[in-house]
C-alpha cells in the first residue's frame, strides 16, 4: 500500500519515520545533557556559518517549540531532503520507472541488508 502524497510504501514510510524519531529523540536528549561554554546546547553539529548570537536565538526558539512542532519540522525538512534527493536521482538516471526512483531514494535511508530482504534491491550493485 502506498502513501498517495509521496508514492512511498507505507511500511517503508513508517520505518523512515521511526528512524527520524530516534534521531530527533537522541538529539534532544543529548542537547539536554551537553552545553557549551556559552551555555548553548551542543547538538553535535556546530553552526560554523552562524554567529553565536543568532545561534542562541535559534536554540531558544527550538526550546519553545512543542514536541509536536519539532516532529512536524523534522518531517517537513525530511520531505524537502527527499525531494532534493529524488531530483538528483532523476537527473542522474534519466527516464527510469517510478518504482526504481523510489527504490533508489529508499536506499539512501535504509541499510543494505533491509533493502535486499524487503525489496530485493542491492544498492551496492544497482546504485543509489
Amino acid at each position: 500500500m502506498e502513501d498517495k502524497e509521496t508514492g512511498i510504501n507505507i511500511a517503508l514510510r513508517f520505518k523512515i519515520f521511526e528512524m527520524r524519531r530516534k534521531v530527533l529523540y537522541n538529539s534532544v536528549m543529548k542537547s539536554k545533557n551537553e552545553t557549551t561554554e556559552m551555555g548553548v546546547a551542543n547538538s553535535g553539529f556546530p553552526m560554523t556559518d552562524t554567529s553565536p548570537e543568532i545561534q542562541e536565538i535559534l536554540i531558544a526558539g527550538y526550546r519553545r517549540m512543542s514536541p509536536q512542532q519539532k516532529l512536524k519540522r523534522v518531517d517537513e525538512l525530511t520531505k524537502a531532503v527527499q525531494q532534493l534527493a529524488l531530483a538528483r536521482i532523476r537527473q542522474q538516471y534519466g527516464n527510469i520507472s517510478e518504482r526504481e526512483q523510489q527504490l533508489r531514494l529508499a536506499s539512501l535511508w535504509i541499510d543494505r541488508s533491509t533493502m535486499l530482504r524487503v525489496f530485493n534491491w542491492d544498492p551496492n550493485i544497482k546504485g543509489y
